[in-house]
């Protein structure tokens, strides 16, 4: 290759990567609005207490329903087609829980959070197309990278949500949902600007039976590692407002509490993908899940400002340590023409634990309390280092087999 092709191919991976990265900390600053916000709003219509997080968990139900459908639609249409939609679904999502709010209605409120979950479905590919033109020494940094849009977000969402709160006064928190149609506008037209070539047809070639792939190691242990992670800091983090309303918080509280949790989910992106290239994807996702056995521990030791904030933050960071070095780890797992349906499996079933855990958090939070929610926490962690730890001397094994 000349360095002027080089040069050629760089260039639009640098581009995708800036403008995905901009636009995935647009999409989280309206996804940690709504973190901040729906069970609040969800126990203010909810008919019984217990269905708080009910919307909440629907919006998790349309995200997993829509990975598969979304992957092949960026098959057959591109990526930057099905990511322009998904953000215009977003606002429509938003508008009808705004409307709900003004409407006092529960039912609508949850229909708008559903919508708004294939929104989130959508931009959660985000982080795979900035692989798509990535070499491959480049694709755990690019993904990372990407990543690193969620810092924004970890300022300007809870802080929206807190200063928007009371926008529609005497309606509560109808101003979040505003914003983040206003949100979705705007990233929708940023995304004209990313460069990925659309799909090539393969005449019938669509690599090795998903099956044969599913039963790989690499992609067990990937999948694994992703899931666990998102689904054990969604149960946490959804429950933490709920909690906190129970200790005698207000909203501001809860604002800064979760700004903190994003900067831990998403500030060490700028470093992950280098953390993993000098010192081993195996020891990063060990470290992950160590971290969200610490979170537990400390949430699990007092319920002052001070407890949430350390416990929150770093499971925040044990989650991008474990969603990021997964994401990396799939990578190896897939051939270029079995990637939208790898993607799309591993996203059914990392959110698909999300689901889970948004519909029972708030269960779990209300009937047993909050220790017992990051209790919950601890026996999954360890299933994922022993997992890692398995991976990565079954290939030393089959390293020295083939010497």
């Amino acid at each position: 290759m000349t360095a002027a092709n080089r040069s050629s191919v760089s260039d639009p991976t640098k581009k995708n990567v800036l403008v995905l990265s901009i636009c995935l900390g647009m999409a989280m600053t309206g996804s940690s609005i709504v973190l901040t916000i729906s069970a609040l709003v969800g126990i203010t219509l909810a008919p019984d207490p217990s269905l708080a997080t009910v919307p909440f968990g629907l919006q998790w139900v349309m995200t997993v329903s829509s990975t598969v459908p979304l992957s092949l639609l960026m098959r057959r249409f591109g990526r930057r087609p099905v990511f322009i939609c998904g953000q215009l679904v977003g606002c429509c999502g938003a508008s009808i829980a705004a409307l709900a709010i003004f409407n006092d209605n529960f039912y609508f409120f949850s229909l708008g959070s559903a919508i708004i979950g294939i929104h989130n479905a959508c931009w959660q590919y985000y982080r795979f197309a900035a692989a798509d033109t990535a070499s491959e020494s480049f694709k755990g940094r690019a993904i990372s990278y990407v990543m690193a849009g969620g810092v924004f977000a970890a300022v300007a969402g809870p802080e929206l949500a807190s200063q928007t709160h009371g926008l529609f006064e005497p309606v509560l928190f109808a101003g979040g949902y505003f914003t983040i149609c206003c949100i979705t506008v705007v990233t929708s037209m940023l995304l004209f600007a990313i460069d990925i070539p659309k799909p090539q047809a393969r005449k019938g070639l669509s690599g090795r039976p998903l099956g044969v792939i599913i039963r790989q190691p690499v992609f067990i242990v990937a999948v694994l590692s992703s899931m666990l992670g998102y689904g054990l800091m969604n149960l946490s983090m959804t429950s933490t407002p709920l909690a906190m309303k129970v200790c005698g918080f207000v909203v501001q509280d809860t604002k800064w509490i979760i700004q903190a949790h994003i900067l831990g989910m998403y500030l060490p992106s700028f470093f992950t993908g280098n953390l993993i290239k000098r010192f081993g994807i195996y020891n990063i996702l060990i470290v992950g899940a160590v971290l969200m056995m610490a979170a537990a521990s400390i949430a699990m030791s007092g319920e002052t400002i001070g407890h949430f904030a350390l416990a929150l933050t770093t499971l925040g960071l044990g989650w991008n340590f474990l969603f990021i070095g997964g994401t990396t780890l799939l990578t190896e797992a897939y051939k270029p023409e079995e990637k939208e349906k790898v993607q799309g499996c591993n996203d059914l079933l990392v959110f698909g634990t999300v689901v889970l855990t948004a519909f029972f958090s708030g269960t779990v939070q209300h009937l047993i309390g909050w220790t017992a929610v990051n209790a919950a926490l601890i026996l999954p962690a360890f299933l994922v280092v022993a997992a890692v730890i398995w991976l990565r001397q079954k290939r030393a094994k089959e390293v020295k087999t083939t010497k």
